[in-house]
């Protein structure tokens, strides 16, 4: 684990002893079982950034009340090119589609890309949140 972050779980003491039962029983620290447990039923979509869509594509932006914006039409390549239904990010949390752009732009300055200030001070964000084990949302001005 290279960046390892800390979770709390309030549980009877009844279902604690079970999972520690079971995860004796695989030979698995206790942590170790619940981390596959819950791997398990996350499903891990392959995406595939289509090689004549770049970065700045996305258009990325932000408001003045710190909300951010980009080109869904960006997005709509991206989930077909991944075999996924157009809409399939906008279903989701936001956090899914945080990650792609995230993930996204961490290839494309790994490959030379341009800087994006929009996406530095996502990930700038993202790692303050980190450092303080989770993040808690504000409006702007707020804090």
């Amino acid at each position: 684990m290279t960046d390892p972050s800390l979770v709390h779980l309030r549980i009877p003491a009844a279902q604690k002893a079970r999972w520690v039962r079971e995860s004796r029983a695989q030979g698995l620290r206790l942590t170790d079982w619940i981390i596959q447990r819950v791997e398990r039923t996350m499903p891990v979509v392959p995406v595939i950034i289509p090689g004549e869509l770049s970065f700045a594509d996305l258009r990325l932006g932000r408001a003045a009340d710190g909300s951010v914006s980009f080109d869904l039409a960006a997005i709509a390549q991206i989930e077909r090119a991944s075999g996924l239904h157009e809409g399939y990010f906008a279903e989701r949390p936001e956090d899914a589609v945080a990650e792609l752009i995230t993930r996204w732009y961490s290839t494309h300055r790994a490959g030379g890309g341009a800087a994006d200030p929009v996406a530095e001070d996502l990930l700038a964000e993202m790692r303050a949140e980190d450092a303080r084990g989770g993040g808690l949302s504000y409006q702007p001005g707020r804090a």
